[in-house]
């Protein structure tokens, strides 16, 4: 395995990002069909194209869009695709340095999209999978502001993670990074792939934001309903023996913040007991490819990395927070692909005061 041609002198030097993306820079293989078929039915694709994809690179590239530092982890194949995905890096300014290189196929993601920008995903290559957290890549993680993993991330990349940052919060240090976990996947879909379910009951425990979308949370724990019942009770310390046993982030039994996306339909926030449900904004969707990390991305940007970091949101901040993100989730859906149609703050903030709201999404 050999670093990304970004791993320069220069790029060595530079200062470590404020918010470090581990996740896959992927190649997303586009198909515009007629329609989502149901098993053994068939489609017309109208249109086949390439976009930059990865939901580490989505956030990372997100982030950097709205005027924050970001840098990103991972790994891509010595081939025609991540030589495209380097290329690409290069030109954004994610601080690319811990993207390293390595002989297994580029991952890329198939994606299917139907006229009303509805999807499904594919994704093959074993570049991300082949991922190893360096020391200088653990080293990055204490010296930036905020840590963002998902679960597609192999399971023991995200437990060095948790450990590394274990330690940093038992130790002297006086400010370690906050820790944003984003549950990207059905329980399914993660076995043997990424992070293992007992690994996320460890994240659940360690993170101060936890993002997770109408799949992956209902499988995870049993259904939309209960995921919003056992966060709510665990961020509270009812959940049982079970919950209360462990220590979260601040040396107590309770759980992160928490946002459950249902696409088109809302958000609902679990902050400190609460459950608040919010409404999508309505826009002429294109393709919904990304608006979950998009969201995310808007999320960590208010909540994480703004000034009011590693403090609990009050009501306001909350709905405040979840509505800047919901502008950067709509805006995203009306271009097509993911990273082509991440918006900048000065466009978020023109969505929101088109329709009544500050430019924190506040009222």
């Amino acid at each position: 395995m050999t670093a990304g041609p970004d791993a320069d002198d220069e790029e060595t030097n530079r200062d470590p990002p404020a918010v470090l993306s581990i996740g896959a820079a992927a190649i997303d293989e586009w198909y515009a069909v007629s329609n989502l078929p149901e098993p053994d039915g068939g489609a017309f694709a109208r249109e086949v194209t390439s976009a930059f994809g990865g939901v580490g690179a989505n956030v990372a590239v997100a982030l950097d869009r709205l005027g924050r530092d970001a840098g990103l982890v991972s790994r891509v194949g010595d081939d025609e695709y991540g030589r495209r995905a380097r290329e690409y890096l290069a030109e954004t300014g994610v601080d690319a340095t811990h993207v390293a290189v390595g002989d297994d196929p580029h991952t890329r993601s198939l994606i299917l999209s139907d006229p009303g920008g509805e999807r499904a995903i594919v994704t093959a290559g074993e570049s991300f999978r082949g991922l190893r957290l360096d020391d200088a890549a653990l080293a990055a993680t204490a010296d930036a502001d905020a840590v963002f993993l998902t679960a597609y991330a192999p399971d023991h990349v995200s437990r060095r993670v948790l450990d590394r940052i274990a330690a940093l919060r038992e130790g002297e240090t006086a400010d370690p990074p906050a820790l944003v976990f984003d549950l990207s996947g059905s329980v399914e879909e993660l076995v043997d792939r990424g992070t293992e379910p007992e690994t996320v009951y460890r994240l659940l425990h360690a993170a101060d934001l936890f993002v997770a979308d109408g799949v992956a949370a209902p499988a995870f724990f049993g259904s939309a309903a209960d995921a919003v019942e056992r966060i709510a009770a665990a961020q509270t310390g009812t959940a049982g023996s079970a919950s209360r046993s462990r220590d979260g982030p601040r040396g107590d039994s309770t759980w992160p913040r928490a946002v459950l996306t249902h696409g088109a339909d809302g958000m609902t926030a679990v902050a400190g007991g609460e459950v608040s449900r919010f409404d999508a904004f309505d826009v002429d969707a294109v393709d919904a490819t990304g608006a979950g990390d998009a969201f995310t991305a808007g999320l960590i940007d208010c909540w994480i990395a703004g000034e009011s970091r590693g403090a609990l949101a009050d009501g306001d901040d909350v709905a405040a927070g979840v509505r800047f993100a919901g502008a950067v989730a709509a805006i995203n859906c009306t271009a097509r692909f993911t990273q082509p149609g991440l918006p900048t703050r000065s466009e978020v903030e023109s969505f929101l005061a088109e329709r009544g709201y500050g430019p924190d999404g506040s009222r």
